[in-house]
């Protein structure tokens, strides 16, 4: 069978689309290339430059291709602006999901993968946190990752696909410096973009109810990410007719923001130490996965640990900021 993966020559969306076909599924690219990079996919690779709001090309391309499952990870995914840019979010979000299902359902593909994310939890009243407890996003972004696995299941129902909804975490790493995240949104890139620019980095309250007092996450590798995609798709190619799954894709496993701090400063060789900043407003005390449903369900695991990320998104920071080893 044929995958079809959107916002494939983004960050996740490459790693994803690099293991896929590096496990000799058959994977097709359709992205606007307006945050991703071309070159992040190996010649071997189709790419089809355009947006899902475009409903002939999207028909064109599954066809073209004879795409049987598709891999849905292109969306607006920056809490921050999402809080800024409401109405951009749920038009490009929800409308782009549902021009694309509406296409997957009038080519009869059967297959749908959905990229949801665990700010579906919003600020969870436990620190492990199971696909059945309370969703209650705090931000428009996390909003419209509810509603499109909402869609998403009410679509399956109706017309027969089996679907799948992915919770991340907090994804990390990179499989090659090349293919490394770009921004500077989230904690680890935070921390070397401080370091880089001599200063220290922060962090934002030390006054939880955790072990050392500061926010405790669950980090895992883009490249078990982009693994789990793999056992999910094969999960979903062998299933027929409905049916839907939702499932955590973390490590299991708590990791604070000091003990981060610690082993990016053992990697970056930084002597800086953390200043302490307040608490940001909405900032869960502990978030933690619960993976037993995703290991039950297709035998999956993560393999990577919290330096094998660290290390990887070093190698990938100092490729486009060679100043930062001079640090």
């Amino acid at each position: 069978m044929t995958w079809l993966i959107t916002g494939g020559s983004g960050y996740i969306g490459a790693h994803v689309a690099r293991a896929m076909a590096g496990a000799g599924e058959r994977v097709v690219v359709l992205d606007d290339v307006s945050t991703g990079l071309a070159e992040r996919l190996p010649a071997g690779i189709p790419l089809v430059r355009g947006s899902l709001a475009d409903r002939a090309l999207v028909a064109d391309t599954l066809a073209a291709h004879g795409v049987s499952g598709v891999v849905h990870l292109a969306a607006k995914k920056q809490v921050g602006e999402s809080v800024e840019q409401p109405l951009r979010y749920y038009r490009e979000n929800l409308h782009g999901l549902a021009e694309l299902l509406e296409s997957v359902v009038e080519a009869g593909v059967e297959r749908f993968l959905f990229s949801s994310s665990a700010a579906v939890y919003g600020v969870p009243e436990t620190e492990l946190i199971g696909e059945d407890s309370p969703t209650a996003p705090i931000n428009p972004y996390g909003e419209t990752k509810l509603a499109g696995e909402w869609l998403v299941r009410a679509t399956g129902r109706a017309h027969g696909l089996a679907t799948a909804c992915l919770r991340y975490f907090n994804v990390a790493g990179a499989v090659r410096p090349e293919l490394a995240d770009v921004g500077v949104f989230n904690i680890i890139p935070m921390f070397f973009d401080r370091i880089t620019r001599g200063e220290a980095p922060r962090i934002f309250g030390d006054d939880y109810p955790t072990p050392d007092g500061t926010c405790v996450r669950d980090y895992i590798h883009v490249a078990d990410v982009a693994d789990a995609h793999l056992a999910v798709a094969r999960g979903l190619a062998g299933r027929t007719g409905p049916g839907d799954l939702t499932l955590n894709v973390g490590r299991g496993e708590g990791v604070s923001v000091r003990e981060l701090a610690r082993v990016v400063g053992e990697v970056t060789g930084s002597p800086l130490e953390p200043v302490v900043e307040g608490r940001r407003p909405g900032d869960a005390a502990a978030a933690v996965a619960s993976v037993d449903r995703i290991a039950s369900e297709l035998g999956w695991s993560a393999s990577l640990g919290v330096r094998e990320m660290v290390e990887s998104a070093w190698e990938g920071w100092c490729l486009r900021h060679p100043e930062a080893r001079r640090a």
